[in-house]
C-alpha cells in the first residue's frame, strides 16, 4: 500500500515542485538513527514574499554532514552521519554505533534564480532559500474574487 501511495504522490504538483524523489532509506524505522539506516528528513516548503523556503529537520547532524547541490533544475540534499556511543571504558559492556545516509531531490519551480540560492544550518534545521527572479515576481498578480 505504501508503494502505491508513493507512486500516486510522485504525480503531485505544487508550483513545479514534484513530490520528493526519494532514495536511500525509504522504509527506514522512525527515529534519526534507528537500526542502521536514517529515515528521510521531514521538510516544510513555504512561499514567502519573493522566494520559496525549504526547511529540513536534521537533528544530531552538523553542517559538515550535509550537502546541497543544484543541477539541471533539481536540488538535491544529502546527509551522512555515523555515531558511536561507548559506556564503561575499562571493561566494555556496551558499545553502540549508528550509521546512515539520506538523499532527497526536488524539482526547482519555474522562476527560481538558481544563482542566488542560499542555505544555512542552525540548531538542527537546514533552511534553503530559493529566491524568485525579478521577472517571475512581476508576473504575479492578485485576482479579484466575485461573489454575491
Amino acid at each position: 500500500m505504501r508503494q502505491q501511495f508513493d507512486r500516486m504522490m510522485q504525480d503531485f504538483d505544487w508550483p513545479d515542485f514534484r513530490f520528493p524523489h526519494r532514495s536511500g532509506a525509504v522504509d527506514a524505522p522512525r527515529g534519526l538513527f534507528a537500526g542502521a539506516t536514517v529515515p528521510m528528513p521531514a521538510v516544510d516548503l513555504v512561499e514567502r514574499d519573493g522566494a520559496y523556503e525549504l526547511q529540513a529537520e536534521l537533528p544530531g547532524m552538523s553542517r559538515e554532514d550535509i550537502e546541497v547541490k543544484l543541477s539541471d533544475g533539481m536540488m538535491t540534499i544529502r546527509g551522512e552521519k555515523s555515531a558511536e556511543t561507548v559506556k564503561d571504558d575499562e571493561n566494555i559492556h556496551l558499545r553502540e554505533r549508528s550509521y546512515g545516509a539520506f538523499q532527497r531531490s526536488f524539482r526547482l519551480p519555474a522562476g527560481v534564480d538558481a544563482d542566488k540560492v542560499s542555505a544555512r544550518f542552525d540548531k538542527g534545521v537546514l533552511t534553503v532559500t530559493l529566491p524568485k527572479t525579478t521577472a517571475s515576481r512581476q508576473k504575479e498578480r492578485k485576482v479579484d474574487i466575485a461573489g454575491s
